[in-house]
């Protein structure tokens, strides 16, 4: 971005903190495949709740629809093999594994 605004190569190293050859080579990459270049996909923490477990929250929302996300974790972890906390519900629910986005479900 900063060569794009006219910087220096040297002033774009210094502004970012590494080398001229990291700037270059990045710029270079990033100008030939017009996205960013340090996205990976498939790194990182992995999901304590896979699909079985979307599905297993969808259907417990679907089934109890006024119930709090603290309420909806106590029946996931009755009925799932993975003992889950309320936040990771909560994010499941929000990313959509809960059938209808996580819309009625109360924190």
């Amino acid at each position: 971005m900063a060569r794009r605004l006219g910087l220096s190569i040297s002033k774009t190293a210094e502004l970012v903190g590494c080398s001229r050859f990291a700037v270059v080579s990045t710029y270079q990459k990033w100008s030939k495949e017009g996205q960013p270049v340090n996205r990976r996909k498939g790194h990182g923490r992995p999901r304590l709740i896979d699909a079985r477990g979307e599905q297993i929250l969808a259907d417990l929302v679907q089934s109890h629809s006024g119930a709090t996300v603290a309420q909806i974790a106590e029946k996931v972890n009755a009925s799932y093999d993975k003992k889950v906390s309320e936040h990771t519900v909560h994010r499941t629910l929000l990313r959509g594994g809960g059938g209808g986005g996580g819309g009625g479900v109360a924190a």
